[in-house]
């Protein structure tokens, strides 16, 4: 007998999984949360999951309450009896506490990864991690996705000559060859000093943009201190134009208004993390096509390792 595939969200990610249930060609599954007054929740299934394979869809982004929540369904599904249960996590949170950096630190990534599991996660389903060495973190099957299947038809529409990627840190140098080496373009990376965490001291670029139409290329945006600082720089040496792709868009704080107040003329991302914020300089490209497709093949058993190719 053929196992049911069945989709449900967290509430932090109801758009975005509402979307991929659509393009994967099945209604999304009832999930009813009870609320206690002092703030603790319940998810509960409205329908039968015993011998299902389940998709709960979710990104982990802060409140911890939205890990909470997808820890709490994982749970439920497990005690339900679902045959497979697959955690789709979009945004992989906490993911930049990936080592020990100083001492008497925890490495948040692991912590996740072995809660995840814990509580009843089968597989893994993400785009983009903060650092590929967190797949490691699991037991468990992870797929790994990016969002370049997205981004480059953009970039390509775009029509650019004298085509730049940028780096805006050493860290993302690797994703920034890939982007280049697909496009066939230039490098440059940005090398900053750090103060502390979000606070940038200093910044130097690596490599020549005069006369260039320069993409910044990273994983997430959270302040946007880095690639506001980084589009500036750019202008001033002498970029044609200045946009930015990242895959996350947290932006916390003051972010839009600092996109706002820069030389960035366009800010590229996706829909993994909900906005409810519309911007003049930031376009969203959904990533539910691509979860779908995904999530289509691992049903069936088929091949998804087009996918993990930059």
């Amino acid at each position: 007998m053929e196992t049911p595939a069945k989709i449900f969200p967290c509430t932090q990610s109801i758009e975005l999984a509402t979307k991929i249930a659509d393009k994967f060609g099945i209604k999304i599954g009832k999930v009813n949360f009870s609320r206690y007054s002092d703030g603790e929740f319940q998810p509960s299934f409205e329908e039968s999951v015993r011998g299902s394979r389940v998709f709960l869809i979710g990104s982990t982004h802060p409140s911890s309450e939205n890990l909470m929540e997808l820890l709490l369904m994982l749970d439920a599904a497990k005690r339900a009896s679902a045959r497979h249960i697959t955690a789709v996590i979009p945004y992989f949170g906490w993911a930049r506490q990936d080592r020990k950096d100083k001492p008497r630190v925890p490495i948040g990534a692991k912590l996740i990864a072995k809660l995840l599991e814990t509580a009843g996660a089968t597989r893994i389903i993400t785009m983009d991690l903060h650092a590929d060495q967190i797949q490691g973190f699991f037991e468990k099957p992870v797929d790994h996705l990016f969002a370049s299947s997205l981004f480059l038809p953009y970039i390509e529409s775009l029509g650019l000559s004298n085509l730049t990627i940028a780096s805006p840190d050493m860290g993302g140098s690797k994703r920034a060859y890939a982007y280049s080496k697909y496009l066939t373009s230039d490098v440059v990376i940005c090398y900053k000093q750090r103060e502390k965490a979000n606070i940038i001291s200093h910044m130097e670029l690596i490599g020549k943009v005069d006369g260039k139409h320069v993409i910044l290329v990273d994983d997430m945006v959270d302040t946007a201190g880095t690639l506001t600082k980084a589009a500036d720089l750019m202008k001033e040496r002498g970029a044609l134009s200045v946009r930015a792709i990242c895959t996350h868009a947290i932006l916390s704080g003051n972010a839009y208004e600092k996109i706002q107040d820069s030389q960035l003329e366009e800010l590229i991302v996706t829909d993994s993390i909900p906005s409810k914020i519309s911007h003049p300089k930031v376009k969203i490209l959904s990533c539910a096509p691509l979860f779908a497709e995904v999530m289509k093949n691992v049903h069936s058993n088929q091949s998804i390792s087009s996918k993990f190719i930059m």
